[in-house]
């Protein structure tokens, strides 16, 4: 018996003509690729939502604490947005060239040296971030800040210093992973730091008194987690046994060539 026909062409319609519409279709539309980049994608706006939500909790949790709490906290997050993670964000960009150069080299190896240069790299400026959201209150009110608000945004972001090197770590380890197109992971890495996250920052909070300070505190220590989680991974899964070999010090001699694209990467999501 002869097989169904993929399209059926209607009545009247001629071999040839209902060839032409399939071809004009498949050409407007990759069925098979674009189900290939929904299921990249769906994961990886997932992860980022989760940890946009981290810092959005804490900012919730200190606002139930007071106007000024509410205010000092959303000005704390905004200001550490701006001038510490989209720049740790940026910096990361370098690795989807150079581990993806590398994934498709077949050059499996150097994927874990380009991830530790890039880690050495991101040290480096969380450490200038951190003396600027440690001055954050002088800054602020250089800005024309409300004195009363800027001192509740500096003491916010000083508890978030922890949690901008884990969340630029972070950054290159989904760089690392994405070039790999391992996504559904990061999911998981992502989801239970958040879910911890809103049971932690309550304790700090309110049970333990922490108030304000244990809101931001909260966030450094979830993604902290969620740094290990990804390690441990990373670690353990046999699917990394060629691209993550240990500690390298061959990371170094990529350190300048990593920042001459991480440095405009980091300025354009800046």
């Amino acid at each position: 018996m002869d097989s169904a026909p993929l399209l059926e062409f209607s009545a009247g319609e001629s071999d040839e003509q209902g060839r032409r519409k399939e071809g004009w279709l498949w050409k407007l539309v990759d069925v098979d690729e674009m189900k290939h980049q929904l299921l990249f994608s769906f994961p990886m706006i997932l992860t980022n939502m989760a940890y946009y939500a981290i810092t959005l909790v804490s900012v919730m949790f200190a606002g139930h604490l007071g106007d000024t709490e509410l205010a000092g906290a959303t000005l704390g997050n905004s200001w550490s947005s701006v001038t510490g993670i989209a720049l740790v964000t940026g910096l990361s960009g370098a690795l989807e060239t150079f581990c993806g150069q590398g994934f498709g080299a077949k050059l499996y190896r150097m994927l874990g040296v380009y991830l530790q240069s890039s880690i050495v790299t991101i040290s480096f400026f969380s450490i200038i971030i951190s003396v600027l959201w440690y001055f954050s209150e002088e800054v602020l009110i250089w800005l024309h800040q409300e004195p009363n608000v800027a001192k509740m945004a500096a003491i916010y972001v000083r508890y978030l210093i922890p949690g901008i090197f884990a969340y630029g770590f972070i950054q290159c380890i989904l760089r690392f992973l994405q070039t790999q197109s391992v996504v559904v992971p990061l999911v998981i890495c992502s989801a239970v730091p958040l879910a911890v996250h809103v049971g932690l920052t309550h304790l700090l909070v309110h049970v333990i008194g922490l108030g304000f300070k244990g809101a931001s505190l909260s966030a450094s220590i979830s993604l902290w987690i969620s740094f290990l989680m990804l390690v441990l991974y990373i670690k353990l899964s046999v699917k990394f046994k060629e691209t993550w070999q240990g500690l390298s010090k061959e990371s170094f001699h990529y350190i300048l060539p990593s920042m001459k694209l991480a440095v405009p990467s980091a300025m354009m999501v800046w």
